[in-house]
């Protein structure tokens, strides 16, 4: 964050940063966007924040919807979606495909079509099932696409990717925005390590998105990015390929170990986070879609026996002490199992979480500006010159507020 005075600071950043192709666009995966691309996110996030902050309404939409659907629970994610709506001027509808004609095999483009007459952006969880979230989302903007080029819709929506079965972007995204903040700028992230690990978890079928997020997105920043997870807890062999040569080419490092110890060791941040193994959550998709009830309850069982195999994974404070300087951040995207608390045993300690509860939330307070700049970029033309011309108008957010 800079100055409060002013955002100078940001649009000049912006001036130096290539991103004109994100006009008009869609954020699908953090990988696909280049470092220009990427940093303007950053940017623009903050100086959201920045207006904000000093009462300043960001409103560029007089009228228009952001239509949300979540096939999988959400609570900060859809309301960190909704936040970033409302703060550009957009109504948020959501979409409830039990009550709506999909629930009747209505078509994917006619759905993407009737919901997006007078809509400006949709935003998609899709993080169940392998090999569906993400293609469900390039389905949804190839209709809408063409029912903007056929005249049906008088504007494309920009889509966001608000968690598919391969990346969480937004997610991702604020954890980085955050670890900016905390290391005191972008230009600190060089060389320092982070460790995304497993953890164990009472529960199945956690996404893979998160893990697979953050090493598709850390190993940009030339960061020391090691994964971590008992042996069977593999994410997707794509990913894996995508981080190592991401990490090459920000002259980073990405490495992968059976050993939670040796991740923690020396590391500047850590991520325990429980989640699935690939293999598993192919198989549970396979199952999904022939119906196979049984099937699916074996594999649940099956897959918590594994887990709880593994409930030495834990964050703990003898794991912390080993971090740098025994002072490593520690991420969550929330909600936490956490020892003792929400159940027996989890993911992390409850004296480790409760020393980290208010870095925890700062955390989490970064996504509905991420969310909200991923808009913005796709529907400004020259964000810059907009960023400016709302702070001349200085229009109250809140009235009386500044008397």
């Amino acid at each position: 964050m800079g100055k409060k005075e002013d955002i100078k600071q940001f649009t000049k950043e912006l001036e130096n940063l290539k991103f004109e192709d994100m006009y008009e666009g869609d954020f699908f995966l953090t990988w696909e966007k280049s470092r220009d691309e990427l940093d303007a996110v950053f940017t623009v996030a903050n100086a959201l924040r920045n207006l904000r902050e000093r009462n300043i309404s960001t409103k560029i939409f007089d009228s228009g919807l952001g239509v949300s659907l979540f096939r999988d629970n959400s609570t900060r994610t859809r309301f960190s979606f909704a936040s970033a709506c409302n703060l550009l001027g957009l109504e948020v509808q959501d979409l409830d495909e039990g009550k709506s004609q999909i629930a009747h095999g209505e078509t994917v483009r006619e759905t993407a079509n009737m919901i997006s007459f007078m809509a400006d952006v949709i935003g998609i969880r899709d993080d169940m099932y392998i090999g569906k979230g993400n293609t469900y989302m390039h389905e949804v903007v190839n209709a809408v696409k063409q029912g903007n080029l056929d005249g049906v819709l008088e504007q494309k929506p920009t889509l966001v990717n608000l968690q598919c079965d391969i990346d969480h972007p937004t997610q991702c995204m604020a954890d980085m925005a955050h670890v900016i903040r905390e290391l005191g700028g972008v230009e600190n992230l060089k060389g320092k390590k982070i460790a995304m690990t497993w953890a164990y978890s009472p529960s199945y079928g956690k996404p893979l998105s998160v893990p697979q997020g953050v090493i598709g997105l850390f190993t940009r920043f030339g960061m020391d990015v090691v994964l971590a997870h008992p042996e069977g807890y593999e994410v997707m062999d794509d990913v894996i390929e995508v981080a190592k040569r991401q990490s090459a080419e920000s002259g980073g490092k990405f490495t992968v170990t059976n050993d939670m110890a040796e991740a923690f060791k020396d590391a500047d941040i850590v991520y325990p986070k429980s989640w699935a193994p690939f293999k598993a959550m192919e198989e549970r998709t396979e199952l999904y879609g022939n119906g196979d009830s049984d099937g699916i309850k074996a594999l649940e069982k099956k897959l918590l026996k594994q887990n709880a195999e593994h409930k030495d994974w834990e964050c703990t404070e003898e794991l912390m002490a080993s971090t740098k300087d025994g002072k490593a951040l520690y991420l969550h995207c929330l909600p936490a199992d956490i020892t003792g608390v929400s159940c027996e045993a989890g993911e992390v300690a409850a004296s480790v979480f409760d020393r980290y509860r208010d870095p925890l939330y700062k955390q989490a307070s970064f996504k509905p500006y991420i969310i909200a700049a991923m808009i913005f970029l796709a529907k400004v033309k020259d964000p810059a010159a907009m960023l400016k011309e709302l702070e001349k108008k200085g229009k109250e957010r809140q009235k009386g507020l500044n008397d």
